[in-house]
C-alpha cells in the first residue's frame, strides 16, 4: 500500500539546514497497526506528515498504491488528505463553536460523495449521548474520541494518529487505545506516532526513529494478511472533488454566521463603517433624486416641449434699451406661428403689476393676461372653477382666475369663484383658482392674476404689444426646426435683416432643463462619491477583521487543510464570511438610509425619494467591498501551511 524510498526532507531554519528525514526507506501494507517510536526530534511527526499527504519530501519516491505522491499537485495531495487518511491529533483540534456531532461532520463539507451518518461514527467511539455537546463540555479523552470518530467519518483507508494518549490520563489512553485495536481489527491500517514505548508495544509493528533515520523495524505480531485493499482510491476520482458544492456554501455561509454572532462587539463595530457608508450613500442619492423630482415638477408647470420667444433690446452708445425696443410682438404674431408645423399650442403673454381689491381688502400683484391654451401648456387647470374659452377671450370677457395666494389674502376660507373683484379699478368676475407653484427664484409664482391677454393689453396694463409668445411643439424632436422656422416667420413679418441678432430670442425650456438636470446630477454624483468614501474605510476596517480572523483561527486552517479542504475551499470560506459581513452592514445601511431620507424630508421640508437603483448600487458596493477587501485576508489563509498552521500557538 505504502512504500518510501531513500525519502529526505531539510527545513531551513534561519541560516542553519536541519535534516528532518534523511534516506528513510519503509513499506506499510494493507491492515497493519504500526507505531513509530522515538525521541523528540527523531523525525517521527515529519514521517508521518508526509504519509499523511501533509508534506512532500525534498527527495526520494513516496509510492502509494504504485502511484508517485511526490508528484501530486495540492489539489490531488488535498484530495488523499479527505478521501484516504484519517488524522487523530495530540491537541484534539476540535472547533468550541461546534457541537460534537458537528465536529465530526467537518471533513464530509470537503468532499460530494454520500458517506455514512456522522452519528453512526460517534457511536462507535461511544459518545452517542454526548453528539450535542460542545468540546468545553467534554473530558479530554472524550475529546480524543470524537477526533477518532471526525478521523473515521469519511471511511479512511489509514488512520494516522500523533501522540493520541499524550494530552490523556492513563484510563483515557487505554480507552483510546483499545478503540484504535479495534479499528485495526476491523481492517484499518493503522500508523500511531509517539514516544512511550509502552504505548508503542500496543502495536503490532515497531518503527523506532532516532537523528531522522530508521534504526530498527520491529514486527511484534504479524497476523494481518498482505492484500490489497478492496477499494483502491483512483485519482482519478479527483474530477469530482473538484469545483465548489452547495453543501460546502451553505456551510460557509452558515459558519460565517456563526463567527459573526459569537462576536457580536467586534463585528458590530466591523459593519459600522460599511453601514455609515450605505446610510449616507442612500440619503445623498435620495437628496439628489429628490432635487430631480421637485426640479422636474416645476419645470412641467413651465410647460414641456416649449419655446418662449421674447423680443430682444436695442443698445444705444453702450446702453441697453428696454426688452421691445427694436421688435415688439403682436397678438397677430401669436395667430401666425400657431399655424406653422409642428406647433401644437401658442399663448401670447402680457405681464405688470396690478392693484386688486374685494369689498374691503386690496392686494398688489402680478397681472399676467394668457391666451386660452395656458392652462394646458403650463399644467395649470384651476383646482377650483375652470379657465376661459375661446369666445371668452375674442368677446374680452372680464374674467379672472386667483393664484393661491391673493386668493388667501383676499378672501380667507371664503371660495372666490362667482365673485366680483376690480383689477386696476375694472370689475372681473373670479371664475377659477389656480393650482399651487410654490416659490422661485424670483418670488411667489402664487401671487398671481390670470386674465385674457386681449383684456390684459387694454385697459387693465394699458399696453398694444404683447411681453412674449410661449410656443408648445408637439414633440421633442421637432424643436430645433420649429425654432428655425419661428426665426424665419419673424423676420419676415418684422422686416428685418439676418445681422440683426438682438432683435429677438428663442429660449428652448428643453435645454434650460437639461442643463439643471446634469448640474443636479453632478452634485447627486460628487454627494455619493463623498459618501462612498466611508464605504472604503469601513472596508479598511473589515479587512483589519479579517486579518485578525485569520491570526486568531490559524489552527482551525491547518485542521481544514488536513482533513481536505483545498486552498481555493479556505479562500471561499473566508471570503464568504467577509460578504456576509459587509452584506449584513449594507442591508442596515439600506434600511438605515431609506428612514434617514423620510427623516432629512420631514424635518428640513426638502424632497427625498429612494430609488431602487439606489439599494441595488449601494447593496452591490457593500458586496463588492467585503469581496476587495476580503480577498486579501482570504488568500493569506489559503497560503498556509497546513503543518505549521496546526503547530500555532
Amino acid at each position: 500500500m505504502i512504500e518510501l524510498v531513500n525519502v529526505t526532507k531539510v527545513y531551513r531554519m534561519g541560516k542553519v539546514d536541519v535534516v528532518a528525514l534523511s534516506e528513510v526507506s519503509l513499506k506499510i501494507e494493507p491492515k497493519e497497526f504500526v507505531a513509530i517510536l522515538g525521541p523528540s526530534g527523531s523525525g517521527k511527526s515529519t514521517l508521518m506528515h508526509i504519509l499523511g499527504f501533509l508534506d512532500k519530501p525534498d527527495s526520494g519516491e513516496y509510492l502509494f498504491f504504485g502511484n508517485d505522491v511526490t508528484k501530486l499537485t495540492d489539489d490531488e495531495l488535498a484530495y488523499l488528505r479527505n478521501e484516504v487518511a484519517g488524522f487523530v491529533f495530540q491537541q484534539f483540534h476540535l472547533l468550541n463553536r461546534m457541537t460534537a456531532l458537528e465536529n465530526v461532520e467537518l471533513p464530509l463539507i470537503y468532499t460530494k460523495k454520500k458517506k455514512s451518518l456522522p452519528l453512526e461514527k460517534l457511536k462507535i467511539v461511544g459518545l452517542e449521548d454526548r453528539a450535542y455537546h460542545h468540546p468545553n463540555e467534554l473530558s479530554g479523552g472524550q475529546q480524543q474520541r470524537v477526533a477518532i470518530a471526525r478521523a473515521l467519518v469519511n471511511e479512511p483507508l489509514i488512520i494516522l494518529a500523533d501522540e493520541p494518549t499524550g494530552n490523556l490520563d492513563t484510563k483515557s489512553g487505554k480507552e483510546i487505545l483499545n478503540i484504535l485495536k479495534k479499528l485495526n481489527e476491523e481492517g484499518k491500517t493503522v500508523v500511531m506516532v509517539t514516544h512511550d514505548e509502552n504505548i508503542a508495544h500496543q502495536a503490532k509493528r515497531i518503527v523506532y526513529m532516532q537523528d531522522g533515520k530508521i534504526v530498527s523495524d520491529k514486527v511484534i505480531e504479524e497476523d494481518f494478511k498482505k492484500e490489497p485493499a478492496k477499494e483502491i482510491p483512483s485519482l482519478e476520482r479527483k474530477k469530482a472533488y473538484s469545483g465548489f458544492n452547495l453543501k460546502e456554501i451553505i456551510e460557509n455561509l452558515h459558519q460565517a454566521i456563526r463567527a459573526i454572532f459569537s462576536n457580536r462587539m467586534r463585528s458590530f463595530l466591523s459593519i459600522l463603517g460599511i453601514l455609515i457608508g450605505i446610510t449616507s450613500v442612500i440619503t445623498m442619492m435620495a437628496l439628489g433624486e429628490g432635487a430631480k423630482q421637485a426640479l422636474s415638477e416645476r419645470f412641467a408647470s413651465l410647460g414641456t416641449n416649449l419655446l418662449i420667444v421674447t423680443p430682444g433690446s436695442w443698445r444705444m452708445r453702450g446702453v441697453s434699451l428696454e426688452a421691445g425696443a427694436v421688435t415688439r410682438f403682436t397678438l397677430s404674431d401669436a395667430e401666425a406661428i400657431v399655424k406653422l408645423k409642428h406647433v401644437k399650442r401658442v399663448s401670447p403673454s402680457v405681464r405688470g403689476r396690478g392693484q386688486v381689491v374685494y369689498e374691503n381688502k386690496n392686494w398688489n400683484t402680478l397681472v399676467q393676461g394668457v391666451g386660452k391654451d395656458y392652462a394646458k401648456m403650463k399644467s395649470s387647470q384651476p383646482i377650483v372653477g375652470r379657465f376661459f374659452t375661446e369666445e371668452e377671450e375674442k368677446t374680452r370677457r372680464k374674467l379672472a382666475l386667483l393664484g393661491i395666494t391673493v386668493a388667501r389674502e383676499l378672501f380667507g376660507d371664503e371660495n372666490p369663484v362667482g365673485k366680483t373683484i376690480k383689477i386696476n379699478r375694472i370689475n372681473f368676475r373670479v371664475i377659477g383658482i389656480l393650482p399651487e407653484k410654490g416659490q422661485s427664484p424670483h418670488g411667489d409664482r402664487d401671487d398671481v392674476v390670470v386674465v385674457t391677454e386681449t383684456t390684459a393689453i387694454y385697459p387693465v396694463l394699458g399696453k398694444k404689444y404683447v411681453d412674449y409668445i410661449e410656443v408648445e411643439v408637439d414633440d421633442q424632436k421637432f424643436i430645433d426646426e420649429v425654432k428655425k422656422d419661428i426665426e424665419s416667420l419673424i423676420r419676415k413679418r418684422h422686416r428685418l435683416k439676418a445681422d440683426d441678432r438682438d432683435s429677438f430670442s428663442i429660449r428652448d425650456m428643453a435645454e434650460i432643463r437639461e442643463t439643471f438636470m446634469n448640474m443636479i446630477k453632478t452634485m447627486t454624483t460628487l454627494l455619493g462619491c463623498i459618501a462612498a468614501i466611508s464605504l472604503l474605510v469601513g472596508g479598511v476596517g473589515i479587512m483589519n477583521i479579517m486579518l485578525v480572523s485569520v491570526t486568531e483561527r490559524t489552527r482551525e486552517i491547518g485542521l481544514r487543510k488536513a482533513i481536505g479542504a483545498r486552498k481555493r475551499d479556505i479562500l471561499l470560506q473566508f471570503l464568504i464570511e467577509a460578504v456576509v459581513l459587509t452584506s449584513l452592514g449594507g442591508l442596515v445601511g439600506v434600511i438605515f438610509g431609506i428612514g434617514g431620507s423620510y427623516l432629512l424630508s420631514f424635518f428640513t421640508g426638502w424632497t427625498t425619494k429612494v430609488s431602487l437603483f439606489s439599494i441595488i448600487l449601494a447593496t452591490g458596493f457593500s458586496i463588492g467591498v467585503g469581496i476587495c477587501f476580503g480577498l486579501w485576508p482570504a488568500r493569506k489563509a489559503s497560503r498556509l501551511n497546513p503543518i505549521e498552521a496546526l503547530r500555532y500557538e
